[in-house]
């Protein structure tokens, strides 16, 4: 597959403790199968000099969102933090979104910094799939932005929630695994085609 755009951008999308692990609030048991994947995407993108922006679920005590759902990702608390294997590296150009909704353009900085960043597409990575994977994949679509979201490294609570989400993505977007990803921006890419 021909990749779009000029300029890409991976997002990991809440690989937080709150959703990751044994004692998270919200676990997403699935998601812990994707971490090797996001991974071997951070450091293909570190070496072929694409931007990495973490987005970082941080509510607020009180938050709107805790009237439907279990309390989750408070800022400043451990749930809210990155898991281990997955910490931004903002000494490689890493840049972190922090945001209080599904969506990482619901008020936050995420477009504005794209567009400081001329990066015109987004390959999404994460958690859920079917909610803030979907979500940033929609408002991505109506900001402009080419979508790519890598169906191998993201996850939802069950493989049902996933396809549904990846369904939905593929209206609007285009569904890759992380090879066939890595594979079509090596031969992008390797005629100086992103814009640095």
């Amino acid at each position: 597959m021909e990749l779009r755009g000029n300029k890409h951008a991976i997002v990991i999308i809440d690989m937080l403790n709150d959703f990751i692990g044994e004692k998270a609030a919200l676990r997403c048991e699935a998601g812990e199968k994707i971490v090797p994947k996001i991974r071997e995407l951070i450091d293909f993108a570190h070496v072929n000099n694409i931007q990495v922006i973490h987005v970082q679920e941080a509510h607020r005590k009180n938050d709107r969102d805790f009237r439907v759902r279990p309390v989750h990702a408070i800022k400043g608390t451990w749930g809210s933090q990155f898991i281990p294997e997955l910490t931004p590296e903002e000494d490689k150009g890493d840049y972190v979104v922090q945001k209080r909704r599904h969506s990482a353009f619901s008020y936050t900085d995420f477009d504005l910094f794209c567009r400081e960043e001329e990066i015109d597409t987004l390959v999404l990575t994460g958690v859920w799939t079917n909610v803030c994977v979907r979500s940033t994949a929609s408002d991505g679509l109506y900001h402009g932005y080419n979508i790519i979201c890598v169906s191998d490294a993201t996850a939802s609570q069950d493989e049902d929630m996933h396809r549904s989400g990846l369904r939905d993505i593929d209206i609007f977007g285009d569904i890759m695994t992380t090879d066939e990803y890595k594979e079509a921006a090596k031969e992008k890419f390797s005629h100086n085609e992103q814009a640095v």
